[in-house]
């Protein structure tokens, strides 16, 4: 699946961002606590519909709003995790405007030819790679993938795909494992192998759930605990993008519906995963866009308690579709990205946690962030391939004395967490080096020492990146 021409592309939007509401009004209640309305989000996501531009007073405002409400709700620490990224395939056809992590599933069929970056992983390799970063202490594994034709749930699904295709059903994406160079196995066999050790596997996003159960009527509950029997622990709200359909049209056609996101998030909780929730912002949507994306979240939570964070992502557009082909010239301001953390802050009143994330902002706007409203700042991420290929530059790891060094430099502890915050270690900054100590094969010791690499890296290679079916 394809998306379409650029001359298709139509930005004449219905939602757009006017309202009756006034910024004093929405900065009162966001201050008093009360529970915003979609106008309210507005208002100060724009710092007041009144004016043209983002009013810097007014903005510095709404931070203020934000970073008192974060230091309401969990207090000053700063977390992070020692995690690994390992991404099984970056074969996809979905064709999302905004992505330039995928490779055309084509080019992986046996019958190819030429040469290209992509890579596609077996279950074996897959579990060797988490094995050597479980011996350097991570404790979460981070994987997203793309849409390759050949992975199926398990093998009764690859049954049921071969005989839509036998019946003339073109619409299932599916071919064969035998067409191409290299099998990914199956879902299933994929969790199995990564979910070794008591390691928390952090996967399966409803885009890629979605493509677990295509050509079947399975609900995603059904699917989700068959993943969760093969080790799979919590979910990655990812693939949302922007959560209105009018914003999908143009940027994902190919991707699910927004009520479909929904549906699969709920799925995945009713089986008992906790789940994180993302918007990448910052390219064709507007602040209406973003405020309406919020509420669909607040109203998820409301239903389910099971979303343990909201991570914005930054729209990295440097080698995206969107900006090669000029439907945009770049993305979100250094003080969009601010409101978008302060606002959600103070929109998403059920959810406790908000990241800030070093992929996307680089050090230094990251930290910044964590005084407008967040929270968590991301993990340690061994390999982080998706945002590298959209044209992100700000490295694909950090060490745990960097982290302690830069929480410490603007005043806050430094707190290793577990995925689900549930596990928490404050962490001594005079008292190093430093190291996880959460993990299975955790001793404290510093992740990467002499002698050491990466691992998870392309050949093998973020609730958070612009993904194949992610975000």
């Amino acid at each position: 699946m394809t998306g379409p021409s650029v001359s298709d592309l139509d930005l004449d939007f219905a939602h757009v961002p006017e309202t009756d509401q006034a910024f004093e009004n929405a900065l009162a209640k966001a201050r008093d606590g009360d529970r915003l309305t979609v106008d309210d989000g507005v208002e100060l996501l724009t710092t007041g519909t009144d004016v043209d531009g983002i009013d810097p007073v007014r903005k510095e405002r709404v931070l203020e709003a934000a970073d008192r409400r974060r230091a309401d709700v969990v207090g000053d620490e700063v977390t992070f995790v020692a995690n690994l990224n390992n991404n099984v395939t970056t074969a996809c056809n979905v064709g999302c405007l905004f992505c330039n992590f995928k490779d055309t599933a084509h080019q992986f069929e046996t019958s190819y030819q030429e040469e290209h970056a992509g890579f596609t992983k077996t279950p074996e390799e897959s579990r060797k790679i988490v094995d050597d970063a479980l011996d350097l202490g991570i404790y979460e594994v981070c994987s997203v993938s793309g849409l390759h034709p050949a992975f199926a749930l398990n093998e009764e699904h690859h049954e049921m795909l071969r005989n839509a295709v036998a019946e003339g059903n073109k619409d299932v994406n599916y071919k064969p494992p035998a067409d191409y160079t290299t099998d990914p196995g199956t879902y299933v066999e994929q969790m199995e192998a990564m979910s070794i050790d008591g390691v928390h596997l952090h996967s399966m996003t409803p885009e890629e759930a979605y493509h677990a159960k295509r050509g079947t009527d399975w609900p995603y509950e059904s699917v989700y605990r068959e993943l969760k029997q093969a080790g799979l622990a919590s979910a990655p709200g990812t693939a949302a993008e922007i959560l209105v359909d009018e914003v999908r049209d143009v940027i994902c056609p190919g991707k699910i519906r927004t009520d479909d996101w929904v549906d699969a998030m709920e799925g995945a909780m009713a089986a008992g995963l906790d789940t994180t929730a993302t918007i990448m912002y910052g390219h064709v949507e507007n602040e209406m866009h973003r405020v309406k994306h919020l509420k669909v979240v607040r109203d998820l939570q409301d239903r389910t308690g099971g979303i343990t964070e909201f991570v914005p992502l930054s729209f990295v557009h440097q080698n995206t579709p969107l900006y090669e082909h000029g439907v945009v010239d770049g993305g979100a301001s250094d003080a969009e990205d601010e409101l978008m953390i302060a606002v959600a802050r103070l929109f998403l009143d059920n959810v406790d946690h908000i990241q800030s994330s070093w992929v996307k902002y680089g050090n230094a706007k990251g930290l910044k962030l964590l005084n407008c409203g967040a929270d968590d700042f991301m993990g340690t991420i061994l390999s982080e391939e998706i945002t590298k290929r959209a044209g992100g530059q700000y490295g694909e790891y950090r060490t745990f004395d960097e982290y302690v060094d830069m929480i410490s430099a603007i005043g806050r502890p430094a707190v290793e967490r577990s995925t689900d915050y549930r596990q928490r270690r404050r962490i001594d900054p005079d008292d190093g080096p430093h190291g996880p100590t959460l993990g299975p094969r955790a001793d404290g010791s510093p992740m990467l020492g002499a002698g050491h690499r990466r691992h998870g890296g392309s050949g093998g290679n973020d609730d958070g990146g612009q993904a194949p079916a992610d975000d």
